[in-house]
């Protein structure tokens, strides 16, 4: 079964850094874009950042000079890496991850993390 799970979330300080990291794992033949998305308390889930297998990287304004996004794909994994930190970022942060089980590729989320920025 293929599954994305992410770890890393918190309670930070504003100012604060938090590093969240996502797995890929199960059976499958190619894992494509990988991504994180946000989605604060009454909002819509919004993108953050994606990087393709070959390390290109797209960002959105939210995430621009703050947030990193960066892969292993030996370990298939996906990082995001967040620093100076505010409470506007306190949000459930969830993985996205393209993969092709032999079918083409299906979006595959992950549960989510909390991060929540506070004082």
């Amino acid at each position: 079964q293929v599954r994305v799970v992410e770890s890393g979330g918190g309670l930070v300080q504003p100012g604060g850094s938090l590093r969240l990291s996502c797995t890929a794992s199960g059976n499958f033949r190619a894992l494509h874009a990988m991504g994180w998305y946000r989605q604060g308390s009454g909002k819509q889930r919004d993108l953050i950042a994606q990087i393709m297998p070959d390390g290109r990287t797209h960002y959105v304004d939210s995430g621009k000079g703050r947030f990193t996004i960066s892969r292993d794909n030996d370990k298939k994994m996906v990082y995001l890496q967040m620093n100076n930190l505010a409470p506007g970022d306190t949000a459930v942060y969830l993985c996205w991850a393209a993969i092709d089980e032999g079918r083409g590729a299906d979006d595959y989320w992950g549960q989510g993390t909390q991060v929540t920025v506070s004082s």
